[in-house]
């Protein structure tokens, strides 16, 4: 008993703390003086994009049960709800984009595109499809569920890696400090999925071997 007050402590620091990091990018992009000259069209398409970088975080705090407060069917559930919110936030994102410069998006979507943060993008957006597809079809796939788990964690990384350089990269709404924030908390949630799960797997090989 005398450790509920520590506990409900920690739960309210650890979600205030990312409901910062969630809400402020959001907050700061939508006072952006870059927003008087854009169309309503344009807007939603980019603030897609702002919210798909910040639901982003919760992904690998999900999957490696670091959300307090939270059972491991919740933090399931929540995961898969967030990862089809990520496949529709993106849509919209490019979605928007095409509405009202659709030049730019096929040059984007082939890769011959002046801006080089639109090829991290891209990239991006497609591992973020084929996970979402992975997921759907993963009742018919005959994977072991390591093969799974290793095929669904390697379009993570990617999905991390493209995500955050396409957000560094471009000079617009988003504020610089508040931002970079972001990115470093997303890559080090995924830093420590990685090594948590390196490390379970050699505890799993090595009891195989016993």
């Amino acid at each position: 008993m005398a450790d509920l007050p520590k506990r409900r402590f920690i739960r309210i620091v650890s979600w205030s703390a990312l409901a910062l990091l969630l809400v402020m990018p959001i907050g700061f992009a939508a006072a952006s003086p870059l927003l008087q000259w854009r169309d309503g069209i344009y807007i939603l398409g980019g603030f897609s994009g702002v919210a798909a970088m910040s639901l982003l975080l919760l992904q690998p705090l999900l999957a490696g049960g670091y959300l307090p407060g939270l059972s491991s069917a919740q933090a399931r559930r929540l995961h898969r709800w967030i990862g089809c919110s990520l496949v529709v936030l993106v849509i919209v994102h490019v979605g928007g984009l095409w509405v009202t410069s659709p030049p730019d998006v096929v040059d984007a979507l082939l890769f011959r595109s002046p801006t080089v943060f639109s090829y991290f993008g891209v990239i991006a957006m497609w591992a973020v499809f084929a996970s979402a597809l992975l997921v759907t079809l993963r009742t018919r796939l005959s994977f072991a569920l390591w093969g799974w788990q290793q095929i669904h964690t390697g379009l993570a990384v990617v999905i991390v890696i493209g995500s955050v350089v396409h957000a560094l990269l471009i000079v617009g709404t988003m504020e610089m400090i508040t931002k970079s924030l972001l990115c470093l908390a997303v890559v080090t949630a995924l830093l420590v999925i990685l090594v948590k799960r390196r490390r379970w797997g050699r505890q799993s090989h090595m009891i195989r071997r016993r």
